[in-house]
C-alpha cells in the first residue's frame, strides 16, 4: 500500500508547535487540517489520556463558541499517537493564521475550573475519563513554552522523511 502523507513527515524531528497537515478541497471549499502538537513525538512522554479527553472536551467547547472563528471550526480533537490534537477549518489557511486563536483556546483551558462539558454518562462514551489538573498542566506548559514564542521553525514541517 502506498504510504498516506501523515506518515512521511520525519517524526523524529518534529517539533511542538502549529503545522499546517494537509489542505483538501471538498466542492469548492478548502479544509486545512492542522497539527497542534504538543508533544516532541518519540521524545518525550505522550499526553496522558485523561489530560488529552478533557483538553479535546475544553477546546472542542471554546472553539465552537468563538464568535469569530465557531462557523470555519470542522473538528477538533486528539491524536491516536497522545502527542497533540487536529484543527480542522473551513478555509484555505496557513498555521501564522491561527496563532492567535490557538493561545486564546489553550488560555481558556489552563484557566479553566468548573465541570468539564460534556462530562456525563449521556454526552460522552467515556465520561469517567478526565483529568483536569493535568489538562490544566499541559495546557498552561504548551502556551508558555510554544505558543508565546511561537517561531518560524514550528510553524513548518520539517523535511519529509
Amino acid at each position: 500500500m502506498k504510504k498516506i502523507p501523515s506518515f512521511t513527515i520525519d517524526h523524529t524531528k518534529l517539533l511542538r508547535g502549529i503545522y499546517v497537515s494537509r489542505k483538501d478541497k471538498v466542492g469548492d471549499e478548502t479544509i486545512t487540517t492542522f497539527d497542534i502538537r504538543m508533544k516532541e513525538p518519540n521524545r518525550e512522554p505522550a499526553l496522558h489520556i485523561g489530560a488529552l479527553h478533557t483538553i479535546e472536551h475544553l477546546a472542542a467547547t471554546y472553539l465552537r463558541n468563538d464568535e469569530e472563528w465557531k462557523d470555519r471550526v470542522v473538528y477538533w480533537g486528539p491524536m491516536g499517537c497522545l502527542t497533540g490534537n487536529y484543527l480542522l477549518l473551513r478555509g484555505d489557511y496557513e498555521a501564522e493564521d491561527i496563532v492567535e486563536l490557538m493561545t486564546r483556546t489553550f488560555r481558556f483551558v489552563a484557566s479553566y475550573d468548573g465541570c468539564i462539558p460534556g462530562a456525563a454518562p449521556a454526552d460522552c462514551g467515556n465520561w469517567l475519563l478526565h483529568d483536569l489538573p493535568m489538562a490544566r498542566y499541559e495546557a498552561d506548559k504548551y502556551l508558555r513554552e510554544v505558543l508565546e514564542c511561537i517561531n518560524f521553525d514550528n510553524l513548518h514541517y520539517p523535511e519529509k522523511s
